[in-house]
């Protein structure tokens, strides 16, 4: 009895019925790891991201409210499914602007949303 190597397998054993079953069942589970991956990545943001901090912090607030003339930073979040950083500004009169930087804090987007259009649910679920 002559053995392959390393896993030990009888030489002459395996037929082709076998290593084809073999290469279905790996193709199979690569495409279900790289399905299960594009769905992570998809899922939406849950408000509980990474806060931005030290000298990042500083450099992406002064940007943020640069660009929007003012305000008070209400959340920041580092490696943002949109952006390197995004930092959230609230205005005087309510609105609330999303700003994305990137890893050199240079504005990439943002999206603002008008006094009261609050899309988050309050402690009541509504």
């Amino acid at each position: 009895m002559k053995l392959s190597g390393c896993c030990q397998v009888v030489r002459g054993s395996l037929s082709t019925m076998n290593i084809k079953s073999v290469g279905i069942v790996t193709a199979v589970g690569a495409a279900a790891v790289a399905i299960g991956t594009g769905i992570a990545a998809a899922q939406p943001d849950d408000g509980e991201g990474t806060p931005i901090t030290g000298d990042a912090l500083t450099k992406a607030s002064q940007a943020a409210l640069a660009f929007t003339g003012g305000g008070t930073i209400t959340a920041t979040e580092a490696g943002d499914e949109e952006s390197f950083y995004q930092v959230e500004v609230t205005k005087a009169d309510g609105s609330v602007t999303d700003v994305n930087l990137n890893q050199d804090f240079m504005i990439v987007g943002s999206k603002t949303e008008p006094p009261g259009s609050d899309n988050e649910p309050d402690g009541d679920g509504n």
